[in-house]
C-alpha cells in the first residue's frame, strides 16, 4: 500500500523534485504562513477581507493559493490591501 510517507519519499528522491520543494519551503511558504496567520489573527473570513479591499471572496481564495502554486505572485498593492483590510500594514524586508 502507498501511504502518504511513501509517496513523498519516493517524490523527494528526485534531486530536481528536491530542489524545488526545497525551494518553495525556504521562499514561499514563510510568506504563505505570515498571510494565513494574520487572516487567522484577525478572525476575518475569506468573504470579509475581500470585502474590505473592495473584491470577492474567489479573489482572497486565489491570492492565499498563489503562493502555494507558484503560478502568480500578488503585487505589493494587492498585499498591501489584504494586510490592511485586516487592519494591519505590510513589512517587507532583506535579511
Amino acid at each position: 500500500m502507498l501511504t502518504h510517507e511513501k509517496l513523498r519519499a519516493r517524490l523527494l528522491s528526485d534531486p530536481e523534485v528536491r530542489a524545488e520543494y526545497e525551494r518553495i519551503e525556504r521562499e514561499e511558504m514563510p510568506m504563505l504562513d505570515a498571510i494565513l496567520k494574520a487572516r487567522a489573527e484577525s478572525g476575518m473570513t475569506q468573504a470579509q477581507v475581500a470585502e474590505r479591499m473592495g473584491t470577492k471572496a474567489p479573489a482572497v481564495a486565489r491570492l492565499e493559493n498563489a503562493l502555494v502554486t507558484g503560478k502568480h505572485s500578488p503585487s505589493v498593492a494587492t498585499l498591501q490591501k489584504y494586510a490592511a483590510a485586516m487592519g494591519k500594514r505590510l513589512e517587507v524586508r532583506f535579511v
